[in-house]
């Protein structure tokens, strides 16, 4: 798995999302927004460090239910799940460490 490019127009269920095993982020924005596209290098950084996390990056607004159900009300809106489980969650995120913290949080160094 790899950074995604580009935002999802059609959501899954929050039910999927739940389901979802291993490290996952969700990326809650829009491809217009500012922010966003300020964001971006910001993950791909951190997905060098962590290629294994699942992203799932969602085209939010007005109305879209899975963003509500995580409380979305800025964008971007990074949630870092474990087995479906948030475990940690960056709003506009201005700092690749944060990112990459965020990452390690759900996507450990594996013992070798």
């Amino acid at each position: 798995m790899s950074m995604t490019k580009t935002f999802a127009a059609t959501e899954p269920a929050r039910a999927d999302i739940d389901a979802l095993s291993g490290a996952t982020l969700l990326e809650f924005g829009a491809p217009w927004c500012g922010f966003c596209m300020r964001a971006q290098p910001l993950i791909e950084t951190a997905f060098a460090a962590h290629p294994s996390i699942r992203h799932v990056k969602i085209e939010d607004g007005s109305g879209r239910p899975l963003g509500r159900s995580f409380r979305v009300k800025l964008w971007p809106t990074l949630v870092f799940l474990r087995d479906g489980q948030e475990v940690a969650r960056l709003v506009r995120p201005t700092d690749a460490k944060e990112v990459a913290d965020a990452m390690a949080s759900i996507d450990p160094p594996s013992a070798g």
